[in-house]
């Protein structure tokens, strides 16, 4: 279990690459047109696989805008001329994605790493958990609902609810990895009333504003950067 493997005593990251240059971590700094993240990483991906680019983590922002993953169902769509729609071709069903999320396109090469979606799901997730964690958030998994929650014992305990705090969807081809997760920073969480997110009806959404931390987006990027290294090696900045 990935649980074991991410024992702090380890000296290797458990999803380190074999050999060859570290993943280049870059920083969108102005909003990307969702198409246009499409078609950059189809091509990226492409290349990793033919050994003429590096893996990259590439942070962005989006316009608001909803994405449909392959599992999306019409009914879910419940505002369709609110924002624009997009086919994601990614796994999960509908999302939001907008202004004060961060969205972070995980590009890697399993070939050289670990072979193993399900292992690679839960690295992501503990990614996540970890960078929450540097915020005294706690993040949970939950069985049969992806992402990553958070209990809301300021709302109470009769009963207990939980919202969802990042979400996860990813793409192999070829064993090299596309889309990712996304992290609500401080987005407008209203827009997330178009659609049910990921088709889940019974739990909301939150962010970290939302949970009362107004912290920077660079804030964020800095903890997302040292979560993922303890669990999938370095990085270069670009």
């Amino acid at each position: 279990m990935l649980s074991e493997t991410l024992n702090p005593d380890e000296i290797d990251p458990p999803f380190a690459k074999k050999t060859g240059l570290p993943p280049e971590w870059i920083v969108a700094r102005s909003p990307v047109p969702y198409p246009e993240a499409l078609a950059f990483m189809e091509a990226r991906v492409a290349a990793i696989h033919e050994g003429s680019a590096r893996e990259m983590v590439w942070l962005v922002e989006h316009p608001p805008l909803y994405t449909a993953g392959v599992s999306a169902k019409k009914e879910d769509l419940i505002a369709p001329d609110r924002f624009e729609v997009f086919d994601a071709g990614r796994g999960g069903q509908y999302t939001y994605h907008g202004p004060g999320q961060r969205v972070v396109y995980v590009m890697l090469d399993l070939n050289q790493r670990r072979k193993d979606v399900r292992a690679f799901v839960e690295a992501l997730e503990q990614w996540i958990i970890a960078t929450l964690w540097r915020f005294n958030v706690e993040g949970h998994i939950r069985d049969g609902r992806v992402g990553v929650w958070v209990e809301r014992k300021d709302k109470g305990y009769a009963p207990l609810t939980e919202d969802k705090i990042a979400a996860i969807g990813i793409k192999l081809r070829r064993w090299v990895s596309f889309h990712g997760i996304s992290l609500n920073v401080e987005p407008d969480l209203s827009h997330f009333d178009g659609i049910v997110p990921c088709g889940i009806t019974e739990h909301g959404v939150t962010s970290l504003l939302d949970l009362g931390l107004p912290v920077t987006m660079d804030e964020v990027d800095y903890a997302l950067k040292s979560s993922f290294e303890a669990i999938f090696g370095p990085v270069e900045e670009k």
